[in-house]
């Protein structure tokens, strides 16, 4: 269950690279990259940090092929893509829940400290929007509006809580998504975020 959900998030997350790269006006190549690098990337910091060796999209080449040509689809499909806005916030939200617990899961496997854990779904969750906005010369938005990093964050300790009372592979994963979808999407619905933090010098000169 979760390796289709993960090939549908790398399609989503690959096809909101592709509009980043459209909006800044990017050739070809530069659309295949930064879809690329938003599907992926998150998946790629995780391994490099965690020394998973070799990184996980290397081998499986249909994963390059799956974000590839969905962000190269997009360029096609551009003109609809007002008519699925919501459906790609839907697609979005299960991509960072499902980012997440691949994280988790492959930390888990190494045999990392719990907080090492949690760290690793977040950064598998946010870091290739991450990594997509700072190509597009953008503030990374993942920190900025709706919840979003936070979201990434319960969801790891939500399914790391659940695996340590010994709950079912399937309760897990129904309970992480559910809660997962439910408040990303609250998020959106309410425009729910975090407390901002504004600097400026001059307030204290």
């Amino acid at each position: 269950m979760l390796t289709s959900v993960y090939m549908i998030a790398i399609t989503a997350e690959a096809m909101s690279g592709a509009l980043a790269a459209g909006r800044r006006n990017m050739d070809f190549f530069g659309v295949a990259v930064i879809a690329f690098l938003t599907a992926l990337g998150g998946g790629t910091v995780r391994d490099i940090l965690l020394g998973n060796f070799p990184i996980t999209w290397t081998q499986h080449p249909l994963y390059i092929y799956i974000t590839i040509t969905g962000g190269l689809a997009t360029i096609v499909l551009a003109r609809f893509m007002r008519h699925l806005h919501q459906l790609f916030l839907v697609l979005d939200a299960i991509g960072l829940v499902a980012f997440t617990v691949i994280g988790c899961n492959v930390a888990l496997r190494l045999g990392y400290d719990t907080v090492v854990v949690v760290m690793a779904g977040i950064i598998t969750g946010i870091f290739g929007g991450i990594i997509r906005d700072i190509m597009c010369n953008r503030m990374p938005q993942v920190l900025r509006h709706e919840l979003y990093a936070s979201v990434s964050l319960v969801v790891a300790l939500l399914y790391l809580a659940l695996l340590h009372q010994g709950a079912s592979e399937s309760v897990t994963l129904l309970a992480a998504f559910s809660v997962g979808l439910l408040l990303r999407m609250a998020a959106i619905r309410w425009k729910l975020s975090l407390p901002v933090f504004s600097y400026s010098k001059s307030q204290w000169d």
